[in-house]
This record gives structure tokens, sequence and C-alpha cells, in this order.
């Protein structure tokens, strides 16, 4: 069955979206890439070369086969993550943004007021602003008031492979949206991304859960078939939790 994700006109093959960076080598990363069946690939616009010179990462990646989602990246203001959009843009990235605003260097928790007011500014300038935020449900709200075309949440902190730690305001999240959720950050495994699935989420991203495993390549081949496994497990639809057992066999009719 065709299962197509739109946000703002624009279709995606898959459901799960990959990062760039951590990568033992650029040549690791396009193995990686290919394996984990993805069409969207983030790139730190503040971290590559943008003029793609020499080892620029962005020869690396093969336009005719992936979208080029720009992120902000370690920008820790306002100014600074307007700054990196633009310049995507103008590098003919994408339209797209993946816009972060980091509020504290420990955690890398995203400035939330911060977000609102770049979301807002980025969405009026004509961008596809999906900006990085919190597991709140009003702030989410709030972003799509802004002008989002989607919310990406995180599922736990940036690269700590904790998986979903709070699937209940995931939900909570997706109850109330209006536009696609795509959880952003803390996916560990490949289970990670298969409850976030299994959630209702619309997509998964993720970096650090496959670049950062002992076989990259391998990991992202793993994520691609959770990510495919919790998203036909959603639409399935799960049966009810209960406290006590029910006979798979009912004993109703039996001689």
């Amino acid at each position: 069955m065709e299962d197509k994700l739109v946000i703002n006109g624009i279709e995606f093959r898959s459901r799960l979206w990959v990062g760039t960076g951590k990568y033992r080598t650029n040549e690791e990363m396009v193995r990686a890439l290919a394996a984990s069946g993805s069409d969207v690939v983030t790139v730190a616009v503040r971290r590559v070369d943008l003029k793609r010179s020499g080892e620029s990462l962005l020869n690396y990646i093969d336009t005719a086969k992936y979208k080029i989602l720009p992120n902000t990246a370690g920008c820790y203001t306002v100014e600074d993550a307007l700054r990196y959009a633009r310049l995507g843009r103008e590098a003919g990235l994408s339209d797209m943004v993946k816009l972060e605003v980091i509020g504290d260097e420990k955690t890398l928790f995203p400035d939330v007021i911060g977000l609102l007011k770049a979301t807002e500014i980025l969405a009026k300038e004509g961008f596809i602003v999906m900006p990085y935020t919190n597991d709140d449900p009003v702030t989410a709200k709030r972003l799509v008031d802004a002008g989002a075309a989607c919310i990406m949440p995180l599922g736990a902190p940036i690269g700590s492979g904790l998986g979903i730690r709070n699937p209940y305001n995931i939900k909570i999240i997706l109850e109330g949206a209006s536009v696609p959720v795509v959880v952003d950050a803390g996916v560990g495994t490949a289970s990670d991304a298969s409850i976030a699935m299994e959630l209702g989420c619309d997509a998964v991203l993720m970096n650090t859960a496959i670049a950062g495993a002992k076989d990259a390549v391998a990991m992202a081949e793993a994520m691609k078939y959770a990510v495919l496994a919790g998203r036909l497990a959603w639409k399935a639809g799960r049966i009810p939790k209960k406290l006590y057992a029910t006979a798979s066999s009912p004993i109703e009719g039996m001689l």
C-alpha cells in the first residue's frame, strides 16, 4: 500500500531521516545512507563547506537520491539560527530547515522562546520550518501557530541513546497536532525507532544511533526495518493491554 509522508506539499518516500555527522569516514556515511533506505539527509550548515570545495561533505551526497535538510545545529541565539538558515537556502541546499535554537550547552535542550521567535520569522520568509523542540504539547501547539510545517520533539537528549523517555507527552502532541510529528534525538537502537512509530509518529530522525554504532551500515539497515515495522504495527492497530490473561483459543463451543 502507498503510504507517503507529505509535509507542506513535499512527498517523502521514507519515514526514516538520517544525519551526516560523526561517521568515521565519508565513505562509511555513504554506505550507511544507502543501507538506511532514507531519502532525507540533514546537514549542519555551520559545519559544512557550502562552496563544496575539496573534501566537502556535500560532495558525498547524491542529490538525485536524497533531499538535503539543512539544520542550524550549534546555534544558541535566534540571530545565529536565522543566519545559518538563510545561508543554507542561499547556497541552494533547500527551502526546508531543521531549526535548532539551543538553550543549554550541557543538555542541548532547546531554547523554546528563541525557537518560537525564529520559527515565526523564517516561516514569514517562506521557509519550510521544522523545529527541534522539547516534548511539551503546549510548545508544540505554539510552534504550529507560529508557522511550523511539522513538529520535531526530542525523544531524549541529543546523542544520549536513551530512547523515548516520555511516550505519554509524545502521544499528547500527536493527538493535538495538525501537522506531521517527527521524533528527533535520543534514539539508541532499532526498538526505540519502532516505539516512536508505534505511537503514531510520522517519521524518525537520527544520527548518533547509526553513526556511533560499531557497524554503522548494519545499524542503518536495522533502523530501516524498525521504522517500517513500527509504522505497519501502528496502522494495524495493537490489541488493548489487559491485567489478566485472555485465552488464545476460547473454550466456548468446545466439546
